[in-house]
């Protein structure tokens, strides 16, 4: 099962899903052990008789089991949904979100202040 936060993307019987983990992509088979692994920025792909899914996913996590797969993604879209131009936005609004960051703690630390 595949879920973002507006609805479910996949429900049923596959061969095989791609996930993108935090720590390297994973491919996820019949009796899989238990792990539970956030999401990177990625493409995950669900393999099945009908063929391959792909889903743009950012944020969220994974969780295995022999019989299952649940992915809760903050952003999964098919593919051919996926607007770059959103994602554009969404890098600029990030970087503006660091940026006023980074002045807050400037303007907190005092004159003498330094990090080695």
């Amino acid at each position: 099962m595949c879920v973002s936060p507006d609805k479910v993307l996949f429900s049923g019987e596959v061969n095989q899903v791609d996930v993108p983990g935090s720590e390297g992509d994973f491919g996820v088979l019949a009796a899989h052990t238990k792990v539970v692994m956030k999401l990177r920025p990625g493409i995950l792909v669900v393999h099945s008789e009908r063929g391959a899914l792909r889903i743009v996913v950012d944020g969220g996590f994974a969780e295995v089991g022999p019989s299952r797969l649940s992915v809760f993604a903050d952003l999964a879209v098919p593919v051919n949904e996926f607007d770059v131009a959103d994602l554009a936005g969404v890098i600029k609004d990030t970087e503006e979100n660091v940026a006023d960051e980074k002045d807050a703690r400037s303007a907190t630390r005092s004159p003498t202040s330094s990090i080695d």
